[in-house]
């Protein structure tokens, strides 16, 4: 296994590159892999990810793992390399390129929002609704708005030297660890607040964003490329979804896209 300190200047530069390959099928354009991973792992705040395998991958290494277009992996590591992840699919685990993924973030994680922002979307949502999101005053950081029914409060989520996250006394090796104490214990100390995630059933989304290119091969099927936004109109099947795109309506599979909840 190469040392990634030695190689990630090469990774860095060398990831915007793709390497051409010939399939059965025809030419294919597959991102460049790149054999640049850390010796050691160490878990990550928002740890567990899923994320859904883009094209196909076949191990190269012992300590990699293969998976096919469409398999869902849980992301376990994302620190230590900025081009590979440590991941795990029906009880095998090793390093994937990141490139080769497309990452579904949790639910409750929202990224880059500022506290006006957490507010309205927290605003009239029952008690213990919540997000984590990056904070605006400190980067790398986090903090945890939280909807009380009348108003949001926020928390600033503390790491001390052992990089442990706490917002009160109890600490947590991962931010996953923090959110699911506090869904059984009272983030609160003057009320009783549990965390809960939100109901996706009943959010009812009505759009996606397409994960992956999809060609037709029937007249019937909905033709869309990777990151289209996709108009839902019929999702009853368990396979096959009813969509409208680019002007055109039609089925696909439904594994290939990512639900946009609002």
């Amino acid at each position: 296994m190469l040392y990634h300190g030695v190689c990630n200047d090469f990774c860095s530069v060398a990831s915007v590159f793709s390497t051409l390959l010939f399939s059965v099928s025809g030419w294919q354009i597959l991102p460049l892999q790149l054999n640049c991973r850390p010796l050691h792992s160490s878990c990550t705040g928002v740890e567990a990810m899923e994320a859904v395998a883009i094209y196909d991958f076949r191990a190269t290494e012992s300590d990699e793992l293969s998976f096919q277009k469409g398999d869902i992996l849980k992301i376990t590591n994302m620190e230590d390399d900025p081009n590979w992840y440590t991941a795990e699919l029906m009880g095998r685990k090793g390093y994937v390129p990141k490139n080769y993924i497309d990452l579904r973030p949790h639910t409750w994680f929202a990224g880059r929002i500022s506290r006006h922002v957490s507010e309205g979307r927290l605003r009239q949502r029952e008690c213990g609704a919540f997000l984590v999101r990056e904070s605006e005053s400190a980067p790398g950081e986090f903090s945890m708005s939280v909807s009380y029914g009348e108003h949001v409060q926020h928390f600033k989520v503390l790491k001390d030297r052992e990089g442990q996250y706490f917002i009160w006394d109890e600490v947590f090796s991962s931010l996953n660890q923090l959110v699911d104490f506090y869904k059984s214990n009272s983030i609160a100390k003057e009320r009783t607040v549990f965390l809960h995630e939100a109901d996706r059933s009943q959010r009812r989304p009505h759009h996606a964003h397409a994960l992956v290119d999809f060609i037709p091969k029937h007249n019937s099927q909905l033709q869309f490329l990777r990151g289209d936004v996709i108009d839902l109109l019929d999702c009853s099947d368990p396979q096959c979804w009813k969509g409208h795109c680019n002007g055109r309506v039609g089925i696909f599979p439904k594994e290939y896209v990512k639900l946009i909840y609002h």
